[in-house]
Formats: structure tokens, sequence, C-alpha cells
């Protein structure tokens, strides 16, 4: 017993002081491993929220769509406050931002000072907002960001449950690049050639909403966008160059031109729509809208475009006063407009 505690303490002399663990080495032992995590998972980070004035819920950059070969697709959603819960499912708003189909962000819209703040002002009204982001014309010509929006709307419905979310009260509303996305996406339910991406272009960690699940909107709210591209659209280089029409050659065929053409979809089931232009607008000329319009028009949907005068794209206008009352003023029509589609006093509206 002796000769053991003694060969003991002589090992224990022979090793010397215990080595203190790196920095590295002990916040490795505590990271948890798992073989299944190759696979998605529910992370930390994975719904996380954020307590927004007012008592809405804001989620950010919840992922909706992983297509292989392209960065995750994400939306920002706002939950309206616990309040309307007693009024049964909630409505939705799909904010689809611009940026020439070449650059933008869900959190940034026309000369908004904090668009996340307006867009949690609608949220309190009852609304689940949802702003999504989408492929730009450099990572996917058309029709992809149009296919994301409508994974984005399909997406929405097939987590109703989880959000309280009426799937039988969608609008869909966009600035410029974003307005010609929700326009086509009101006028294009149910065209096979602009069908979200399922199956194999998704990869393993999130799979795709059910096909099944639709991807029509019941309104659609469409500020100083294009239309017919067959029209003179502007913007700072031709529209051939453009990546998102993947022209080549010096020119855009015929085809290339009418894929995009909100104007070439409309049918008399299409949803109501309100178009909002600058009469000073440089970037997309006033006349767009008044196409779209007058397409709807002759289809028989109900549609009303208001110009507001003096402004240019963004509701730019001469002084900042006019800025703010331009940019105050579309955000009342659309609320309105949306109320008169979608809230819970309009019609068809269930009772909620």
């Amino acid at each position: 017993m002796i000769r053991s505690v003694l060969a003991l303490a002589l090992a224990a002399a022979m090793a010397g002081p215990a080595v203190a663990a790196s920095t590295g080495e002990t916040v490795a032992a505590q990271v948890a491993v798992d073989i299944q995590a190759a696979r998605h998972n529910p992370t930390s980070m994975d719904g996380a929220t954020i307590a927004l004035p007012g008592g809405v819920t804001g989620r950010p950059a919840v992922a909706y769509a992983e297509l292989r070969g392209f960065r995750p697709l994400t939306l920002d959603l706002y939950l309206p406050p616990s309040s309307f819960a007693q009024k049964g499912p909630r409505p939705v708003i799909v904010i689809i931002h611009g940026g020439g189909w070449i650059y933008g962000s869900p959190r940034k819209t026309a000369a908004y000072a904090d668009w996340p703040a307006a867009l949690a002002l609608i949220a309190q009204q009852g609304y689940v907002v949802a702003a999504v982001s989408y492929r730009f014309g450099s990572e996917a010509p058309f029709p992809a960001a149009l296919q994301d929006v409508k994974t984005a709307i399909r997406w929405l419905r097939a987590h109703a449950a989880t959000y309280d979310i009426d799937p039988a009260r969608f609008v869909t509303w966009g600035d410029s690049a974003g307005g010609q996305l929700s326009a086509m996406a009101a006028v294009t339910c149910g065209v096979a050639a602009l069908e979200p991406l399922t199956g194999a272009a998704y990869g393993a960690d999130l799979a795709p909403p059910p096909a099944s699940v639709s991807d029509c909107v019941q309104g659609a709210v469409a500020w100083y966008g294009a239309y017919d591209f067959k029209q003179p659209i502007g913007g700072p280089f031709p529209i051939w160059q453009h990546p998102y029409f993947d022209c080549h050659d010096g020119a855009c065929s015929d085809d290339k031109l009418k894929a995009p053409s909100a104007v070439n979809y409309v049918d008399p089931k299409d949803p109501p729509m309100l178009l909002l232009h600058g009469t000073d607008d440089k970037s997309a000329p006033p006349a767009q809208s008044r196409a779209m319009l007058a397409a709807l028009k002759a289809a028989g949907v109900p549609a009303t475009l208001i110009m507001i005068p003096g402004v240019d794209h963004a509701w730019i206008g001469p002084t900042p006063e006019a800025t703010r009352d331009a940019s105050r003023k579309a955000l009342a029509l659309s609320i309105d407009f949306t109320e008169s589609v979608i809230g819970d006093k309009a019609p068809g509206a269930g009772g909620h």
C-alpha cells in the first residue's frame, strides 16, 4: 500500500504541474457537436425576436428559401400586438423593396428615414408585415426575383399557423423594381412558366413550401414601377445591358421584353391594384403606370392610379417639405387601400 502511494506521488512529480487549458480549448470544450447538424436544425439564433414599439414583435432575417448556388433568401417579419389575436388570423402585407433589380434591402425604401419603424407602425394596426429579399439580376435574371417573391408568399401561407396568418388575405406592396414585382405577383397567379422553384433547386437544409400552396394575392400596391418594357423605362444604361433581362448582342427580343411586362398578363380574375407615381419621375416614366392602369381597366379589374404632383422617383421633391409630404401621402394612400382590400372590415374578410 505504501509502495502504491509512493509510486503515485512519484508519477505526479514527474508529470509536472497541471497545464491550464488554452482559451481555444476552453471554448471548444463547451461547443455541442451533433452528427445530424450537417442537415438543418434550429440554432440559438433561429427565431430571434425584437420587441418593437406598440407591442409589435420583430423577427429579422427569417430564411424562407435556400436555393442551390445562392445565398439564403430571408424576410423580416413584423408581427402585430397580441391583442389582435382575439380578432382571428391576421392579414399579410408582403413588402418588396426597389433598387433596379440589382441592389437594395428590405430595410430601405425611398426617403423614409427608418423604414422598419414605418413597417412596425403598420403592423401595429393588426397586420403581419413581411419585408422580403430576393435574387438580383446579377445573381439570376428574370424570372428569378419574381419566383422568389412567390416562394415567400407560399412560405408565409405554409406557416400560417405559426404566425397566426389568414391565408385568404394577402397584399403585395413594392416600390420601383419592387413595384414591378408586386404587380407581376398579382397578375401571374397560375402562370406555369413563372411558378416558384421546387425540388432539386433546393439544398438539403430548407425544404421548399409545398407546390400545392397558393401564391395568389388579394390585392397589390405598386409605386413608380415599370410594367411594359417595350416602352421606355429610363435607367442608367440601355435595357439590353441590364442583367435582369438577360439580353445579348445589343438588343432584347420581343419575348425578353414581354416576359417581365405585367401588362401582358392582365385578365379579369386579377385582384384590385393601387398604382402611385410622381408626375416628375425621371427614372420610371409616369406613362408606365398609365399603361398598366389602361390594361387593368380594359380587363375590368378594379384599379386606381394616383399621380403625386411635383415629385420625382422615390417621392423626392424640390424641397425637404415636398419630399416629406409626398412620402407621407403615398404611405397613407397605400395603407387605406390595403385596409379596404384585406382589413378586418373589408368585404369578404370573414368576420375577422
